[in-house]
C-alpha cells in the first residue's frame, strides 16, 4: 500500500530528527540523496557526472538549501555548477556557503548549454503559481528544453490537491522525501523518487493499491467454492437505444470473476450473443437471485423502464452500483441512496459527479470526493487520469492510470461491471472499486500497446478483452 501524506504531516515526522540531529544534518542528508538522483538521471542522459553542466534555481528557504547542497555535491562529483538566485537576501546562508566553497558560480539566468536545471524554488510549505520571475527563468529553460529535476515537489503545483493555476515547472523528474505527498498522484510531476530520510511515519487515510494489494484482495476460487459461493452479479444496463453498454459492462463482470453473472433489461438478446454464459432474463424482477446490482450504463432517462431498474436495485438490501444513466436520474432523486443502508457505489465522471453535487468537483478532487461520499453515504469513484475513490468516513484511495487510454467510450461501462463483480464476490466497497480501477488502468494499457511495439488509440471492447492479461500480470 502506498500511502500519502500532508504538508503538515511530514514537518510533524521530521520535529523529532530535526531536534536530535545536528543543525542542518537533515538538509544535507535529503540532499545527497537528491544529487544521487541526480547522477542517474545525468548518467542516463549524458553518460557521466564529470563535465556535465548543472543549473539550480534557488527560491528563499530550505527547498533552495536542498538545491543548493545537492548542487555542491555534484560539482564535487565534477560537475559545472550554476545557481540562480531568485532572492538571494533570503537564500539560505549556510548552503550557499558551501556552494561557492565548492567551486560553485552565482549566475544571472540559467546558461543556454545547461544539461540539467535543479528546480529549489518552492517546496511543501510553498502555494499559487510561479511568481513572475520564476515563471520567466523556467519558460526559458521549457523552450529550451532542458530537463528539469524538482525537489520536492515541482514549483508552481498545490502540494495538497495538484491544482495548477499558473505558470508551474514542468518537471522530468521530482525526488521527495520522507513520503509521498498528494500532488505526486494528482498531478505530472514527471518521474517520482522518494528518498528515506528516516521519518517515522504512520498509515494514513489516502492511498493507494499496488499491484500486490489488488492481488491479495482479487476473488481467486477455493476447492469448495462453487459458481454461487463466488457471487453472482446482476446487471441492469443497456437498452434498445444503446445495447452495447449491457454487452460491454455484463461482459466485464464476466472477466472479472469466476462467479454468474445474471442479465435483465431490454438488451438481452444481444447480451447472449457476445456473452452465452450469462443469465439472461427480459425484467429485474425474472432475474434469480443475485449477490449484488451494476445499474445505470445505457439505460436512458426518459422512459419508466429505465427509472423502474434503478428503483428495483436500490430498494434491495443488496451492494448496487450506479454508474451513467442510473446517475442522472439520481441527482433527481438522492433520498434512493441517502437512506439505504446497504453499501452503494457512485461512479461519476466530472460532469455527472456535477449533477450530483450542484457543483463540479473544481481543483480540489479528493475534498469533493469527500464531501460528496459523506452526504450520500455512499461510495464514490471520481473518474478521471487519477481516480479519486472516496468512503463515507472513511479512507481515500488515488488511482493513477498513467496514461489516458482508457478514456473512450464505454471504458466506464465495463469499469462498472469490474467493480459489481467483485461486490458479489464480499469485497468492501472502496477496496472492489480501488482495485478494479487498477485492473481497469492496467487493462487499458494493455490493449494500447498489444499487438506491440507502441500504443495505439485502443476501444472498450479491447479494454474489456485484456482484463484476464491485466489480472494474470498482477
Amino acid at each position: 500500500m502506498r500511502h500519502y501524506y500532508s504538508a503538515d504531516e511530514i514537518r510533524d515526522s521530521e520535529a523529532p530528527l530535526l531536534a536530535s540531529l545536528p543543525d542542518g544534518a537533515l538538509m544535507r542528508r535529503a540532499a545527497y540523496g537528491l544529487a544521487t538522483e541526480i547522477i542517474r538521471e545525468l548518467t542516463a542522459r549524458t553518460g557521466g557526472v564529470a563535465g556535465r553542466r548543472v543549473c539550480a534555481v534557488v527560491g528563499s528557504g530550505d527547498n533552495g538549501g536542498d538545491a543548493l547542497w545537492a548542487a555542491t555535491f555534484l560539482r564535487r562529483r565534477g560537475a559545472s555548477a550554476r545557481a540562480v538566485l531568485l532572492n538571494p537576501e533570503r537564500t539560505h546562508p549556510k548552503a550557499l556557503a558551501a556552494f561557492t566553497k565548492a567551486g560553485g558560480r552565482v549566475v544571472e539566468s540559467v546558461p543556454t548549454a545547461t544539461d540539467l536545471v535543479i528546480d529549489g524554488v518552492v517546496g511543501i510549505s510553498g502555494s499559487g503559481p510561479l511568481r513572475p520571475a520564476a515563471a520567466e527563468v523556467f519558460a526559458a529553460v521549457h523552450d529550451a528544453g532542458i530537463p528539469v529535476v524538482a525537489v520536492d515537489i515541482p514549483s508552481g503545483i498545490d502540494v495538497a490537491t495538484g491544482a495548477i493555476t499558473g505558470p508551474a515547472v514542468h518537471a522530468a523528474l521530482t525526488v521527495t522525501f520522507g513520503g509521498l505527498k498528494p500532488v505526486h498522484a494528482l498531478a505530472d510531476c514527471g518521474r517520482v523518487v522518494l528518498v528515506d530520510i528516516g521519518l517515522d511515519l504512520p498509515d494514513t487515510d489516502l492511498r493507494e493499491f499496488q499491484a500486490a494489494d489488488v492481488l491479495a484482495r482479487w476473488p481467486v476460487p477455493g476447492p469448495d467454492d462453487d459458481k454461487y459461493t463466488q457471487g453472482v452479479t446482476g446487471v441492469l444496463a443497456g437498452s434498445s437505444t444503446y445495447p452495447g453498454a449491457g454487452v460491454l459492462c455484463t461482459g466485464a463482470a464476466v472477466a472479472a470473476t469466476s462467479g454468474m453473472v445474471r442479465y435483465a433489461g431490454s438488451a438481452h438478446a444481444e447480451v447472449l450473443s457476445h456473452w452465452p454464459e450469462v443469465i439472461a432474463s427480459p425484467t429485474p424482477a425474472a432475474a434469480g437471485r443475485v449477490q449484488a446490482w451494476v445499474v445505470g450504463p445505457g439505460l436512458g432517462t426518459s422512459d419508466q423502464e429505465a427509472a423502474a431498474a434503478l428503483w428495483f436495485a436500490l430498494e434491495t438490501d443488496l451492494p448496487v452500483l450506479v454508474d451513467a444513466d442510473g446517475l442522472t436520474m439520481l441527482a433527481a432523486h438522492p433520498e434512493l441512496v441517502v437512506d439505504r443502508r446497504a453499501p452503494t457505489v457512485l461512479t461519476p465522471h466530472a460532469g455527472e459527479f456535477a449533477r450530483l453535487a450542484g457543483a463540479p468537483p473544481g481543483p480540489d478532487r479528493v475534498g469533493a470526493c469527500r464531501r460528496l461520499a459523506d452526504s450520500f453515504g455512499a461510495t464514490v469513484l471520481l473518474k478521471g487520469n487519477v481516480t479519486v475513490i472516496a468512503d463515507p468516513g472513511g479512507p481515500v484511495y488515488l488511482s493513477p492510470a498513467g496514461q489516458s487510454w482508457a478514456a473512450t467510450a464505454g471504458s466506464g461501462d465495463v469499469l462498472s461491471g469490474m467493480i459489481g463483480a467483485l461486490l458479489a464476490s464480499g469485497l468492501a466497497s472502496a477496496e472492489a472499486a480501488a482495485a478494479a480501477a487498477f485492473v481497469h488502468a492496467r487493462a487499458a494499457g494493455l490493449s494500447a500497446v498489444d499487438p506491440g511495439p507502441g500504443g495505439a488509440p485502443t476501444s472498450a471492447s479491447r479494454i474489456l478483452h485484456h482484463i484476464r492479461a491485466a489480472l494474470a500480470a498482477l
